[in-house]
């Protein structure tokens, strides 16, 4: 018996002796800028409901359609689903198992005598189980657990917020499509009246042949552009129907690109806030937190596990008088001796993808940091553009005025009224995307500096 009891006692004092922790690679660690190069003016913090900014009802409606409906945001809500059942799996390992079996049978059977018999018999029973968590193993699962469900819920932060933006910025390019169509459109009529002049002066031959040609030529140039610009704006109207999990048609407009309010670039204060403010971060932080308890899991596997059981149930037989209670209660130790590796390598994996995680923890905050040093000075840059353009038109408008006197008083060709209203259209295009692109980057700014995401409860 003392034999037993050393060979008993010798591998759970092996199994307990204490195995090394793996840090953390100094590598993945993300040291926060001071503050934002490119600055961040304005007043006031992120509306969680952003979009209204902008002061255009359709885009506010369409946008709240989207994060309500999208089909990317409610596979989202259905993984969160999924990680919060799980979380409550894993949980269920600290409580006790009590289960019940009933059997019953019928039986003949010979005695020594040579005489039948027949029985009937019936056996219910009750049993219990539980683990005892002594090294916190299940513990260790269950926080892996909570935190992979916390992270599947900031991931459907990160859906409804890039639903969200992807909404607000196609809504602008729609508005840039129909301000585009206005453009093409008033061009048309201006090539139409010169191409009347040019008819006019061809009849009574004050002009040539050649300059006819190429009044129609530019006339029917302008006219392509439409249907062009009329297939775009059909195709981002699906496109946004499809973000608010609706059929294609058309798409309701609150207003013209110039009517779109350019709200005031909101201040974050530190850069370190966005670190707790952008849920991609939040989702690869919590990440990182579940990588670390599986970690902490897979170390305790070299310890030993206790189970305690239990189990009480009536024998009832035909042949007995009474039925007969039993019962049992016992416990087991189990600890690893030999597994061929199997448990340490469970431990090197762990830790690598732990490492990944923190790698990827690093690289979103990294990512995060760029994205919005690229969003201000791409907010910046174009208020400049946009400026310069304005001043640029309307120098264009004024020479295409000119030189439209002066080719209906006869002073000039027709090549320099073409001149001035080529001009002039690449001059309208241009401001018109740069109103989109400053409503696009000011939608980009609100997203990568997290939104109106909020940490849920």
């Amino acid at each position: 018996m003392r034999r037993v009891a050393l060979l008993l006692l010798l591998p759970l004092a092996s199994c307990m002796a204490p195995r090394p922790a793996t840090p953390r690679p100094e590598a993945a660690t993300v040291a926060t800028p001071e503050q934002w190069l490119n600055g961040l003016p304005g007043h006031g913090t992120v509306d969680p409901r952003w979009w209204q900014a902008f002061g255009d009802p359709a885009m506010t409606r369409l946008v709240e359609a989207a994060v309500a409906n999208n089909v990317d945001v409610a596979i989202a809500i259905a993984r969160v689903r999924e990680a919060r059942a799980q979380e409550t799996l894993a949980r269920a390992q600290l409580l006790p198992t009590l289960d019940t079996s009933a059997g019953a049978s019928r039986a003949r059977s010979v005695n020594a005598f040579g005489q039948p018999s027949e029985s009937t018999s019936a056996q219910p029973v009750v049993q219990a189980a539980y683990e005892v968590d002594l090294f916190g193993r299940i513990a260790d699962q269950v926080s892996a657990a909570r935190s992979n469900w916390l992270a599947s819920e900031a991931a459907g932060d990160a859906a409804r917020l890039s639903v969200a933006s992807a909404t607000a910025s196609g809504y602008a390019t729609l508005l840039a499509l129909d301000a585009r169509r206005v453009v093409v459109k008033d061009t048309i009529d201006a090539r139409s009246e010169s191409l009347r002049i040019a008819r006019s002066r061809a009849e009574v031959g004050y002009t040539s042949q050649l300059e006819l040609r190429q009044a129609e030529a530019e006339s029917q140039a302008a006219a392509l552009i439409l249907p062009q610009v009329e297939l775009a704006i059909a195709r981002q109207e699906n496109a946004l129907r499809l973000l608010a999990g609706e059929l294609p048609g058309p798409v309701e407009r609150g207003g013209s690109l110039t009517a779109l309010t350019a709200p005031a670039v909101p201040d974050q204060g530190l850069p370190s806030e966005l670190l707790r403010r952008r849920p991609d971060i939040g989702q690869a932080e919590l990440a990182l937190a579940a990588s670390d308890a599986t970690l902490s899991a897979a170390r305790k596997q070299f310890l030993p596990s206790v189970r305690l059981t239990a189990s009480a149930g009536e024998v009832f037989n035909s042949l007995l008088l009474d039925p007969i209670a039993i019962w049992s209660v016992g416990g087991s130790v189990l600890a690893p001796l030999f597994e061929g590796g199997r448990l340490r390598a469970g431990v090197e994996t762990a830790a690598a993808r732990r490492d990944q995680a923190a790698f990827a923890y690093r690289k979103a905050a990294l990512t995060a940091f760029r994205e919005v040093e690229d969003a201000l000075a791409n907010v910046a840059s174009l208020g400049r553009q946009r400026a310069i353009a304005e001043a640029q038109r309307a120098a264009i408008a004024d020479a295409r005025r000119h030189a439209r006197n002066r080719y209906r008083a006869g002073y000039s060709s027709y090549l320099e009224e073409l001149d001035a209203q080529r001009a002039l259209l690449q001059a309208d295009l241009g401001l018109v995307q740069l109103r989109a692109d400053q409503i696009t980057a000011l939608v980009t700014l609100y997203q990568v500096l997290g939104g109106g995401w909020q940490p849920g409860a």
